[in-house]
């Protein structure tokens, strides 16, 4: 049997790339949306350390940079040991769009999971993904 590998999301923002861009890659932008803080050594190789108020934390490898128009990371499998070293592959793509932003999000590697963690992982990433990227809306259209 074969399982959903891919989540996607398009949005299409009102601010141009280069803010959206500093959204998803400073640590004041994922500290605020995706996260209650974070670290960011922004380069390949480099790591985002995000944690929440909750006690939960997660570390994405930046895989890919290309400033202001892909932003492409791997990190941990929601519901696997600490330890696993499986990862998904999230990608950010943006693309100018008049005076904004078109902003496309791929997250891939699920099918790499058994049945019984891909039946945790795949749906609590795509209901995770519609939740965080709403507060990244919410926190680009906050922003002056």
């Amino acid at each position: 049997m074969t399982f959903p590998d891919r989540i996607e999301r398009t949005l299409n923002l009102a601010q141009a790339p280069e803010r959206v861009w500093a959204a998803l890659t400073t640590a004041e932008g994922l500290g605020t949306w995706f996260g209650n803080s974070a670290e960011v050594d922004l380069r390949v190789g480099g790591q985002a350390k995000l944690t929440w108020d909750s006690g939960d934390s997660a570390t994405l490898t930046i895989e890919r940079l290309e400033p202001p128009h892909v932003f492409g990371y791997t990190w941990p499998i929601h519901g696997l040991p600490a330890d696993d070293p499986r990862r998904t592959y999230v990608e950010f793509t943006l693309e100018p769009a008049g005076s904004g932003t078109t902003l496309t999000m791929v997250e891939t590697g699920f099918a790499q999971l058994p049945e019984v963690e891909h039946k945790a992982a795949f749906p609590g990433n795509t209901q995770g993904w519609t939740s965080e990227l709403g507060e990244l809306v919410a926190y680009l259209d906050g922003q002056a």
